[in-house]
């Protein structure tokens, strides 16, 4: 049976590169939700994603983060300034666009216009997601959504 078009077959064959963009492009900008399922498998962990030291592990926990996130800001958009790879793993530069629109983030929503920058890695063994690190600009976030104000927002410009 010849499976070359399938999602195992094409995930098996990605670079680490192919599928940092792909995890990107399918989870992020389309909000399909079911990508995380297909990309993330339950062996895998993710560290900074709301939890800077603990990691999630496997897609049910990364999902908590994913749908407060998405729940917030429906619109998050993440373009790839720069993407390498180096071995099994693959390094991008991003930067997100998003307007907070909703209560995921456990506050009203202010509709502000953000936008963040970061930087991911994500390890692959064997055509699939094994790790994943994200630094990404938290206090800049919670400084645009109003959440610091006084002298600690005057730190952070």
């Amino acid at each position: 049976m010849d499976t070359s078009g399938t999602a195992a077959s094409i995930a098996s064959h990605a670079t680490p590169a192919a599928l940092l963009h792909k995890w990107f492009d399918e989870v992020w900008n389309a909000g399909r939700a079911e990508s995380i399922d297909e990309l993330f498998p339950a062996h895998a962990v993710m560290w900074g994603v709301g939890r800077p030291e603990v990691p999630s592990q496997g897609p049910a926990e990364f999902k908590q983060f994913y749908h407060a996130m998405r729940a917030a800001c429906p619109d998050i958009h993440v373009s790839i300034e720069k993407a390498v790879q180096e071995g099994d793993t693959a390094f991008a530069r991003w930067t997100a666009t998003l307007t907070h629109t909703g209560e995921g983030l456990g506050m009203p929503p202010t509709g502000r216009a953000i936008k963040i920058c970061g930087m991911s890695a994500l390890r692959v063994r064997e055509g699939e997601i094994v790790e994943g690190w994200n630094n990404w600009d938290q206090i800049g976030l919670a400084r645009q959504l109003g959440v610091l104000d006084g002298q600690a927002a005057e730190l952070f410009r």
